[in-house]
């Protein structure tokens, strides 16, 4: 899955299909109050097409409601309360999208972002991380959220991802990417802990199978979970991914019943770990782990020091870049890449109702920290529906629909291993590094920062050192190079807080 994606390039080539003539007729009673409303066929659209789109755009980014509930496991919430929070935030940001902005776009806890929060924000700090608590990192979360409402309101928003270096606004996206692949290939053990080398590829030397047999098992199935949805994307299966993760989470449990033959113990406490809970007490947990946190725990520091404070407006900077290019890049690559016979595009190349829709993903992410997930944000997903024929927010709200039912499917979802959601987390590193060929990689003052910004990022395990880095080094090069004229006042900010955080809080 991939939301971060180069502003000024369509991400993905769509060619929208035409509406039935059929469904190009005028609807009358209830249908056609609702037809006015969000004006389909206005947008030459029809309720069928709107359906399909609806239901192809689920399919495609279903795969969040396992993928943020693993993820958050690392931070301490357990899987049914995280699945049940992941669901609500997507069906409120994407009813947003569907009756205040009525466009085709669906929303829900960012890839990317929820790997910063839990890696970086929520990561000890003996481990390299900030030592935010969860609910510490949820109240950064909505500090940003409310910053995004801000500048969405007063129209500066669009402005500063503009003056944001090209070489560091595409490198970004790509840099989390491969930080993202990479925290998936050690979740499903696939990369392993080596004292000289800092890390390794997990032996698979089958003569100790039978004490280490699950662990081979899932190292395996996540790398052909990879290939499962490389062959499927090849093949135009709009719901590659989560096929992917269903087709391999089988294969994990098939491969473990061979090992339970075999005699390995490890397979064996596989099948006997298995749990079948009632779906009610998923939403038990969230009450209890997640709802409110920021506001009950959130505000509990030990100490209120300028480390604190510094190191809490840098996570922030981070979040607020990162989403801003989400949003935009998501916005404006779909729309345009749809044409403007889409109907998306206005007469002068803007998005349809894009103030609206910003506003959509700033009240998503406040009420997403709320509710206890990381940034809300807009799917690049949604431009599968959109390929379907989407034009309106009626695909958005039978996105969201689809949503609620899926709620109450989290004791199925929870039998999803690690191993299976590994590849789903390295095919998204794949799609996130798509646009580094847009880098000027001759010139080295757009090189070298695009180059230590994705780099940085994984061997840090921090998203925030990385777009420090790249910040950073960007201002220096142009300033030593006799270019200061080219560095933004928003580049020469942010590069002034990330280096007074690097040289007095870190």
């Amino acid at each position: 899955m991939v939301e971060n994606q180069n502003v000024d390039e369509p991400m993905i080539e769509q060619t929208p299909i035409e509406s039935e003539a059929a469904e190009q007729t005028k609807y009358t009673g209830f249908l056609g109050k609702v037809d006015n409303y969000f004006g389909i066929t206005k947008m030459k659209s029809g309720f069928k097409t709107e359906m399909l789109a609806g239901v192809t755009t689920f399919m495609t980014m279903v795969y969040i409601l396992i993928v943020n509930a693993r993820m958050f496991q690392d931070a301490g919430v357990s899987f049914e309360a995280m699945y049940i929070v992941t669901a609500i935030a997507a069906i409120v940001g994407t009813l947003l999208m569907a009756f205040l902005a009525k466009l085709p776009f669906a929303q829900a806890s960012g890839m990317g972002l929820n790997a910063f929060f839990v890696y970086t924000l929520c990561l000890p700090k003996e481990a390299g991380g900030l030592g935010y608590t969860y609910a510490q990192s949820l109240l950064i979360v909505l500090c940003s959220g409310l910053l995004f409402l801000l500048l969405t309101i007063i129209g500066a928003r669009k402005a500063i991802v503009r003056a944001v270096p090209a070489a560091i606004r595409i490198a970004i996206p790509a840099g989390i990417g491969l930080f993202i692949a990479f925290v998936g290939m050690q979740n499903a053990g696939l990369i392993a802990l080596n004292t000289s080398t800092k890390v390794t590829l997990i032996s698979f030397n089958l003569l100790t199978f039978t004490s280490s047999g699950a662990q081979m098992i899932g190292a395996a199935v996540a790398f052909l979970s990879l290939l499962i949805i490389a062959i499927f994307s090849k093949l135009n299966i709009k719901a590659a991914i989560v096929l992917g993760i269903i087709g391999s989470a089988v294969l994990y449990y098939a491969f473990c019943g061979i090992g339970v033959a075999a005699g390995s113990e490890s397979c064996k406490a596989v099948f006997e770990a298995i749990e079948f809970s009632d779906p009610i007490d998923a939403f038990k947990k969230f009450g209890e782990e997640s709802l409110g946190q920021v506001f009950i725990n959130g505000f509990k520091f030990d100490q209120v020091n300028g480390s604190v404070i510094f190191n809490f407006i840098a996570a922030l900077i981070a979040f607020a870049m990162v989403d801003m290019f989400d949003t935009i890049g998501t916005l404006m690559g779909t729309c345009q890449a749809a044409g403007k016979e889409s109907g998306l595009i206005d007469d002068s190349g803007e998005v349809k109702n894009i103030q609206k829709a910003l506003l959509c993903d700033s009240i998503a992410t406040c009420t997403g920290a709320m509710l206890g997930t990381s940034t809300v944000t807009t799917f690049v997903e949604s431009s599968a529906g959109v390929a379907e024929g989407g034009r309106t927010g009626f695909t958005s709200f039978v996105v969201a629909v689809l949503f609620l039912v899926a709620m109450f499917l989290s004791p199925i979802a929870a039998l999803i291993p690690n191993c299976a959601t590994a590849g789903a987390l390295m095919y998204v590193g794949v799609l996130m590094m798509r646009n580094v060929i847009d880098i000027d990689w001759k010139d080295p003052a757009a090189a070298v920062p695009a180059f230590l910004t994705i780099s940085v990022m994984s061997f840090t395990y921090s998203i925030s050192y990385g777009i420090a880095a790249g910040f950073i080094s960007y201002a220096l090069i142009k300033l030593c190079t006799g270019k200061v004229k080219e560095i933004s006042p928003v580049t020469a900010v942010l590069s002034l807080i990330f280096l007074f955080t690097f040289l007095f809080t870190h």
